[in-house]
């Protein structure tokens, strides 16, 4: 990948990037789209960040809002009940990196002080004003993704006039707001938000065009796992049979440069990851 960034800064760590990294998603909601419940309680969290750890993760994003479409909001305090004693457990027993799933300040600021090294802010900055600042001062990872809207209401809304146009505008002001709060370079990426405000034309779309996010200079994290226009697609309404559909959009993400892959089933998008990007690169990993 030496055409791309080959290296993300966190808070005390250097995400390595040369080669396809594999975001392991841990949720510990009893709501989420495809795995709602399984993971709330700590014990069974710590083993699941483990085994994701074991089969190729790169870093490990623990979610306490679900964000599926049409989703209501928690509080500060329900959140950081449900996220902070993961990432305490999980950095007690491992060193890798872990993302805070959250668009809330307050979240983020205690979840890095438990552990966490990035931020993974659905609204790319636009939730909360203090977002910026917090990952500023905290010396946070950033991955700013595009969204039209909070889950609740997001997909009320999926036309666009110009699909591709809008998300990158949308991104540029993410951008903005980052380097604004003096925000390094080094410390951004950047996710189109497939599933985000978007129909499965859309997300189709912007599947085709992910080369035109290396514009930005950012590396590209991509969110497709399990979700539902891979359903509408296969005619399959159960996330958890949207593995095959997942990987293929893993491949496709590889093909055009992509280097972070947000995924429930980690060993299985390591090792289509791997495989795309040796091909790609003509060489062994």
């Amino acid at each position: 990948m030496s055409r791309y960034a080959r290296t993300l800064k966190g808070r005390d760590c250097l995400l390595d990037l040369s080669q396809p990294c594999i975001m392991g998603v841990l949720n510990v909601t009893p709501d989420s789209f495809s795995d709602g419940g399984q993971f709330v309680d700590l014990q069974i969290a710590l083993q699941q960040g483990l085994q994701m750890e074991k089969d190729g993760a790169g870093l490990l994003d623990v979610g306490g809002e679900s964000t599926r479409p049409g989703s209501a909001p928690v509080s500060v305090d329900e959140e950081l009940a449900r996220v902070v004693p993961v990432i305490e457990a999980l950095r007690q027993e491992t060193s890798l990196p872990i993302s805070i799933d959250t668009s809330k300040s307050e979240v983020a600021r205690k979840a890095m002080l438990a552990g966490a090294n990035f931020i993974n802010d659905i609204s790319g900055l636009t939730f909360d004003v203090k977002m910026a600042e917090v990952a500023k001062e905290t010396s946070a990872g950033l991955f700013l993704m595009h969204t039209r809207g909070r889950p609740d209401v997001m997909q009320q809304n999926t036309e666009y006039s110009d699909l591709r146009e809008e998300v990158a505008e949308g991104l540029q002001q993410s951008i903005d707001l980052a380097f604004a709060a003096g925000i390094e370079h080094g410390c951004l990426a950047v996710d189109p938000g497939i599933g985000f405000g978007k129909d499965a034309e859309g997300n189709l779309e912007l599947l085709h065009h992910l080369d035109d996010l290396h514009c930005f200079g950012f590396p590209i994290l991509l969110g497709t796992s399990r979700k539902s226009f891979i359903g509408k697609i296969l005619q399959q309404d159960d996330p958890k049979k949207r593995l095959a559909g997942t990987l293929a959009t893993v491949a496709l993400g590889v093909e055009q440069g992509v280097q972070l892959f947000r995924a429930h089933d980690v060993r299985p998008a390591f090792d289509a990851a791997m495989v795309a990007w040796a091909i790609r690169e003509k060489k062994l990993p």
